[in-house]
């Protein structure tokens, strides 16, 4: 599915690397211009704005979207990617770590709708990247989990707010590989789908989001994880056999 962005404006955080790379660069090859904010600067490839800053400061957010509207003078997509983990509750996960993660992967995304709304041209689309473990945990992953908790009940509020004004959509990935990793037989085949995600899975649908075929998809969270989320486990059921680490 080909897609014509010449003559927008992507901005993409956390746009070095994953899921965040690969979009910055869809757009890039559908003629967007494409701007980034990250910590380190892109793995490869060029954009045509790269901002070095932290999302967890609210002076580095200010000068990103100053620079931004001071090159092109408008956006059209803003796709809030970035977060990171600092662990949970089981381990040393204290009060500024949490408040942390949650700066960058949730109070950065609602700063930079805020500075950039005056900016949006028409037909304006934002796309939050949550995460499955917004529904589903492992242990020790409260930080991120909370983040992306956020981040998706952000997306209906801002859709509800800025109607008429801008779309604002999210996506929840579930298992992506960003690293090119080998993996067994096993990891894939708990997908229904067969094999492990890719950044492009997801960039996929963050276009199509950004697009006018998504005219009408808005304050909506898409699930993309090869199903695994509605796959049913009971022990000692299809092979599936669960041993607890720590066994009373």
């Amino acid at each position: 599915m080909a897609f014509d962005f010449a003559g927008k404006v992507a901005v993409v955080t956390g746009g070095s690397n994953g899921i965040g790379l690969c979009t910055a660069e869809e757009f890039k090859k559908a003629g967007a211009k494409v701007a980034v904010i990250d910590l380190v600067p892109p793995q490869k490839g060029e954009f045509d704005f790269f901002f070095k800053g932290d999302l967890a400061n609210e002076e580095d957010l200010e000068a990103f979207v100053k620079g931004v509207v001071e090159k092109y003078g408008k956006v059209d997509f803003l796709v809030n990617n970035a977060c990171i983990s600092r662990a949970g509750i089981l381990s040393n996960c204290g009060y500024e770590d949490f408040l942390y993660v949650l700066k960058v992967g949730l109070a950065a995304p609602y700063m930079l709708t805020k500075l950039f709304l005056p900016f949006f041209d028409r037909d304006g689309a934002i796309v939050n990247i949550s995460s499955t473990r917004a529904f589903q945990s492992q242990p020790d992953t409260e930080s991120y989990t909370a983040a992306k908790g956020g981040i998706t009940a952000l997306t209906h509020a801002l859709a509800v707010s800025l109607a008429g004004k801008v779309r604002v959509n999210c996506i929840s990935p579930g298992w992506i590989d960003t690293q090119n990793s080998d993996f067994e037989v096993a990891d894939m085949l708990q997908h229904p789908a067969g094999i492990v995600g890719k950044p492009i899975d997801i960039a996929g649908m963050v276009m199509y989001l950004c697009s006018d075929r998504a005219r009408f998809i808005n304050g909506e969270n898409i699930r993309i994880d090869g199903g695994m989320s509605k796959l049913m486990i009971y022990h000692n059921d299809h092979g599936w056999e669960y041993k607890p680490e720590k066994a009373e």
